[in-house]
């Protein structure tokens, strides 16, 4: 028997792995566009609604929470193709999507290169615990 007071378990990982040599700015701005795309394609992932004690409503949220996870870059290659291999949902966010300022360029700066040369600075991927730990193998905890 559970009760509201134990805490939850989630046979599921929402992770980010990030790449160790991005500045503060870029690792925030990063991490936002990676789950957004998680949020916006796997509905189970998204809680209630939330709401204060005026009755003033908020938007849902994850409904658990998102693991941050640094690596070199040679770390991210790896994880992008141990994802692909899995066909887990994942985003990716690549350097060359610093230098645009719309998601029709971001879009079209990634279409741009093949999946094997991608310069990727973030990856987002969610799943089964056991496949998402095997995906990041060789990452760190974010500090």
């Amino acid at each position: 028997m559970t009760s509201e007071h134990t805490p939850v378990r989630f046979d599921t990982k929402i992770a980010v792995l990030l790449r160790e040599d991005l500045e503060s700015w870029q690792r925030l701005n990063v991490t936002a566009f990676l789950v957004s795309g998680l949020g916006s394609q796997l509905p189970e992932v998204i809680g209630e609604p939330y709401a204060d004690a005026d009755g003033t409503p908020y938007l849902p949220m994850f409904r658990q929470p998102v693991l941050v996870f640094e690596g070199t870059k040679e770390t991210l290659t790896a994880a992008h193709g141990r994802a692909l291999s899995r066909s887990l949902p994942r985003s990716v966010f690549t350097s060359d999507l610093f230098a645009t300022g719309n998601d029709r360029d971001n879009r079209a700066a990634v279409r741009a290169v093949p999946k094997d040369q991608l310069d990727l600075v973030g990856l987002a991927v969610y799943g089964p615990r056991n496949a998402v730990d095997k995906v990041l193998k060789g990452a760190r905890m974010h500090p």
